[in-house]
């Protein structure tokens, strides 16, 4: 069982699949990961030896991940919200911040629809 980064990548996806798992690593930075420590993308984690585990681990901890990544997202969030900013106000109604229309959509964000009286026309 391979553990990176306090996560336990699944054994039978491939390598660079397998380390999207991690919050923070999406395909690109897994296959360059993979470069600089000279693993090959279409092994299976399983077939990793402990050496080739440990080049990933330690180019792992290089990059902000997991945590460290989540830590520092909420901080963000939380500052914009404190000055006041127009997306911090939108992240504190928690309406879309990037523009999206509300007047139809942005269920995800506005949940669900609460229905309103006599207001059908």
């Amino acid at each position: 069982m391979a553990r990176i980064a306090g996560i336990d990548i699944p054994q039978n996806k491939r390598v660079v699949v397998s380390l999207t798992y991690i919050y923070g690593i999406g395909r690109t930075l897994a296959e360059n990961i993979l470069k600089t420590t000279g693993v090959s993308e279409d092994i299976r984690v399983k077939d990793l030896t402990d050496a080739q585990v440990n080049a990933i681990r330690a180019e792992v901890d290089k990059v902000k991940v997991e945590g460290d990544l989540r830590r520092e997202v909420n901080l963000n969030i939380k500052r914009l919200m404190e000055i006041g900013s127009y997306r911090g106000l939108r992240h504190r109604k928690g309406l879309p911040v990037r523009g999206q229309r509300t007047r139809t959509n942005a269920r995800t964000r506005k949940g669900p629809r609460r229905t309103v009286a006599n207001k059908k026309k």
